[in-house]
């Protein structure tokens, strides 16, 4: 009796990317992950993104948080698992933050009303602008400097908006850089939290100018005069990122277990046991 050997199947290789498409991401991938071109897009991209939000409509603003989203999403897929689960804290805290800071306690309002959908992407490009500005060559050799740089900044602006030149006296922002500074000085990452500090005050004294958000004169329910923007905005960030570097590793973990319960991730094979 013959006996038929079966080949076992091959296992499937996925197909390499055409070259075309290779040659595209190439420049994308090269501004992803240098610190200092990332940066730059990130200026350019607020400054186009704000400016034309200021200008359009509802639908106009949906096709703009398609586009930072898709930003977001791309910016994420050369980063380590620990950074993406980061960005994904970043944005999950920061939404909620936003929900109660604009929606219900009103302490700031956008321009149509809404919590625009390319707000919660946003948090997220913003701690990464904030941690690339953190590594980038310069700030590597100087860490120092660039902390000092971020606590001379804060304070400066506190004083400036107390004196109220700005139009408005902002008793709120200097509570707020009161906080920052202390973060700045014993915090856990403290050139992350200078990165973010630096990129937030443009971000936010842009987005104010063209009128994408208002900030309200005083913290509703609280009477604390509150400026336009506050200088201690940056603050608020600070704390989402302290919520990124606490809570990412357990939410790593909890998508690994739910990875591996759905048979989506193989677990470690166990060690053979010792022989007698």
């Amino acid at each position: 009796m013959s006996l038929t050997v079966q080949t076992p199947p091959r296992p499937v290789v996925p197909a390499a990317p055409p070259a075309a498409w290779r040659r595209l991401w190439a420049p994308v991938e090269r501004t992803m992950t240098t610190p200092w071109r990332f940066v730059v897009m990130m200026v350019l991209v607020t400054v186009a993104g704000l400016g034309l939000d200021a200008v359009v409509g509802i639908e106009g603003q949906i096709v703009l948080s398609v586009c930072t989203w898709l930003i977001l999403l791309a910016a994420c897929v050369p980063l380590s698992p620990e950074v993406r689960a980061q960005v994904a804290v970043v944005v999950m805290v920061a939404t909620c933050a936003e929900v109660i800071g604009s929606i219900i306690w009103g302490v700031y309002e956008y321009r149509l009303g809404n919590l625009p959908l390319f707000v919660p992407a946003g948090h997220g490009l913003v701690y990464l602008a904030g941690l690339s500005i953190s590594r980038t060559a310069w700030a590597l050799r100087r860490p120092r400097l660039l902390v000092g740089i971020a606590i001379v900044g804060a304070v400066g602006w506190a004083l400036i908006g107390l004196s109220g030149v700005l139009g408005r006296v902002d008793v709120a922002g200097a509570i707020g850089v009161a906080v920052l500074v202390v973060f700045l000085l014993k915090g856990r990452a403290p050139t992350v939290y200078a990165g973010v500090f630096l990129f937030v005050a443009f971000l936010e004294i842009y987005g104010t100018a063209v009128g994408t958000w208002r900030w309200a004169a005083e913290i509703p329910g609280l009477g604390v005069a509150d400026g336009n923007p506050p200088s201690g905005a940056a603050a608020g960030y600070v704390f989402f990122d302290i919520a990124a570097l606490a809570l990412a590793p357990h939410l790593l973990r909890a998508w690994r277990a739910a990875g591996r319960r759905l048979g989506l991730v193989r677990a470690a094979p166990a060690s053979a046991p010792a022989e007698a």
